[in-house]
């Protein structure tokens, strides 16, 4: 078996995701971590995979990119050259929602409180919602220890912003 990062940058359209990950399992592959994410009018699909000892990555690349779904996207499948499983760091304890008004620097802010704690972002995901007139950015974090006064800073950055914080331990 092979592990590979199989990377997709395109137009965002319905069906995407079906269409890649049909493929994928269609050439045996074994989605391992996978995230897809719209980011504007595009779209970002990336996954690590096992690939079975028959197929190269090479194959992969060309036969993702004769889908007609994924015309004209930029598609790279190389070798994963890390480890594909994720220890502690990468367990995740709890998802924190902060939402309001956009404001600059608030993802680098708060990414410095979860790193004054030594707490691992594991997922982020921020999005403008221009119809509520609100950005909301989720982080799903691993909070090793001191997990209260890490929140509690994470919140009052948040207040100190005038943005809402929500906090869900899992």
């Amino acid at each position: 078996m092979a592990t590979v990062l199989v990377s997709v940058f395109c137009s965002d359209r319905t069906g995407l995701v079906a269409a890649i990950t049909g493929r994928l399992f269609d050439l045996g592959a074994d989605l391992g971590d996978t995230s897809f994410a719209m980011l504007g009018s595009g779209a970002e699909f990336t996954s690590v995979c096992e690939l079975p000892p028959s197929v190269l990555a090479q194959e992969v690349e060309s036969d993702l990119g004769r889908l007609p779904v994924l015309e004209g996207a930029r598609i790279s499948v190389r070798t994963f050259e890390m480890d594909a499983a994720h220890g502690p760091a990468g367990t995740i304890t709890h998802r924190v929602v902060v939402s309001g008004g956009d404001r600059p620097g608030l993802v680098a802010r708060l990414s410095e409180v979860f790193g004054e704690f030594q707490a691992n972002i594991v997922r982020m995901d921020a999005q403008r919602l221009p119809d509520q007139g609100i950005y909301v950015t989720r982080f799903s974090v691993a909070i090793p220890s001191r997990a209260e006064a890490c929140l509690t800073t994470v919140a009052n950055t948040a207040g100190e912003m005038n943005l809402a914080c929500s906090v869900e331990a899992v």
